[in-house]
């Protein structure tokens, strides 16, 4: 078994490319009801009532446009893009990632699905929003792919599956804004944080570096930590493995130590 250790400024590096290319347009991120257009008036008769169905278009495009009513839309966004400048992955031939966005409020969160091209067509995405619930049941696509990491292909170089580890956190991530954003808080580690009062959940890691391990019949393990820097802050570990051949891995993300505040009682 051959373990290497990543720089940490290669993984910052890595993620910030993620960040910046796997962004939501504004008018998606925070919708407006009415975007530029005056409220219709209140309705006073049920001829009244009907014209509200047809102001600002057709039922069918009120349906897919951005809102904050708790009813998930279709990004115009393309998440296959933060793929484009890394020469270690890219998508299997014939795919492409899409994603559902869904916003209450000044919350929200996403759903990205991988799915033959051929099944990627508005008509097909939009089949979709008929079967879709709350912000726990995101419309999922005909023929998508339960895990859209099985869309992923590479040089299975050891640095290729240290950069799907944190394209799977990114991707995860899309979309997620306010309350519902969980990995946005967390930064990457090579050391533990100097806060006071760690309160231990597991045996405490003598090194922090990030590091991928080769073993003798081709399998991967990468392993990494982050500092979740809102309350309740706490250091977690992430270790991902990986069969052969495959950029679809087994996950561990777990919270291994929590930050005591001085009255020494930790937030919730």
């Amino acid at each position: 078994m051959s373990t290497q250790r990543v720089p940490l400024e290669a993984l910052q590096k890595i993620r910030q490319h993620f960040k910046t290319a796997l962004l939501v347009p504004k008018a998606e991120n925070y919708p407006e009801i009415y975007l530029d257009r005056e409220e219709p008036p209140a309705p006073t008769s049920l001829q009244d009532l009907s014209s509200l169905f047809h102001f600002g278009g057709s039922l069918e495009e009120a349906f897919q446009m951005p809102n904050r009513q708790g009813q998930w839309f279709i990004s115009t966004a393309n998440p296959g893009t933060a793929l484009m400048k890394v020469p270690s992955l890219k998508l299997k031939p014939g795919f492409r990632l899409v994603s559902y966005l869904y916003r209450i409020g000044d919350d929200g969160t996403g759903a990205t699905w991988a799915l033959p091209e051929q099944f990627s067509t508005t008509s097909h995405l939009e089949k979709a929003l008929l079967t879709a619930g709350d912000r726990d049941m995101p419309p999922k696509p005909e023929s998508a792919l339960a895990d859209f990491m099985d869309a992923i292909d590479g040089d299975h170089s050891p640095m290729s599956f240290v950069i799907a580890s944190l394209l799977r956190c990114e991707l995860l991530e899309f979309g997620k804004v306010g309350r519902i954003a969980t990995w946005s808080h967390h930064r990457l580690l090579n050391s533990l944080p100097a806060l006071p009062n760690w309160q231990w959940r597991a045996e405490a890691p003598k090194d922090y570096s990030p590091k991928v391990r080769v073993f003798p019949d081709g399998r991967v393990a990468v392993e990494f930590f982050s500092c979740r820097t809102v309350a309740p802050i706490a250091v977690f570990q992430h270790v991902d493995h990986y069969l052969v051949g495959q950029y679809q891995a087994k996950h561990l993300d777990r919270a291994i130590a929590i930050s005591q505040p001085t009255n020494g009682a930790v937030k919730r």
